[in-house]
């Protein structure tokens, strides 16, 4: 089982270090010098925009791997067994020592009972 994480986390990793590669190698819709200053701009931002190049369809591809990983690793994270149940369960509890008959009488347990009544 932890092959398999391990696997799909590498899986994971790999496509999201390629995704950022990719995301920063492409080149923005009026991303040109003249369109910073508002002379460029002939690309509408809803308009047609033609076929997806090689570019994008690889980065949808690798944000498609992304997301099956991720889910695939929420899916292996909640397969623990449920009777492990929480860390604090197996501690055993500990009763408090009862005071020994012959024992002198103890001290107050708190600082208000040492407190005068008037």
């Amino acid at each position: 089982m932890n092959v398999v994480i391990t696997i799909v986390l590498t899986i994971q990793l790999l496509s999201a270090v390629a995704m950022i590669g990719l995301i920063l190698v492409q080149h923005g819709k009026g991303a040109d010098m003249g369109a910073a200053f508002g002379s460029g701009g002939s690309g509408s931002l809803f308009g047609a925009s033609g076929s997806a190049n090689f570019l994008s369809r690889t980065t949808a591809v690798l944000a498609t791997v992304f997301f099956v990983a991720t889910l695939a690793l929420a899916y292996f994270g909640n397969l623990r067994p449920s009777s492990s149940g929480s860390v604090l369960e197996a501690v055993p509890a500990v009763a408090p020592a009862a005071p020994a008959a012959d024992a002198a009488p103890a001290a107050p347990a708190s600082g208000a009972a040492q407190i005068p009544a008037k």
